[in-house]
């Protein structure tokens, strides 16, 4: 459920910050990563490295239910320069396989490779 907007702000030269947002036991837990980071599958899973994340990955073993935001402000918006995504889905960390090995090709330092399945994807601004 990629559409052709966000496949540009992932892809975009100029790199942009990503928030994901778990629940944790008490409260929302939150993460960064860039833009630059996320490789898009085939069938439009989005693959994040993950060099820590270990409370991420713990929340998600709990519920698996995440939220991102996704923006490049030289990316033409609605209405002016700028653009974001508000991301509804579901995620797993992997730790081998085919996606993993390439993402680890690209990332050395990941020790895991967080897989997001997109529900839904609001373009916010």
């Amino acid at each position: 459920m990629i559409n052709m907007k966000l496949a540009e702000v992932l892809s975009h030269p100029a790199d942009g910050i990503i928030a994901i947002v778990t629940q944790g036991p008490g409260e929302p837990h939150v993460v960064n990563s860039w833009n630059s980071y996320v490789s898009i599958t085939p069938d439009g899973k989005l693959l994040i490295p993950a060099g820590f994340m270990h409370r991420t990955e713990k929340n998600i073993a709990a519920n698996n239910k995440v939220k991102l935001t996704i923006g490049n402000r030289e990316v033409q918006g609605k209405l002016s320069q700028g653009t974001g995504f508000l991301i509804n889905g579901t995620a797993r960390f992997l730790k081998d396989g085919a996606e993993f090995d390439m993402m680890k090709q690209k990332f050395d330092w990941a020790r895991a490779v967080l897989e997001i399945t997109i529900e839904n994807a609001t373009q916010t601004i």
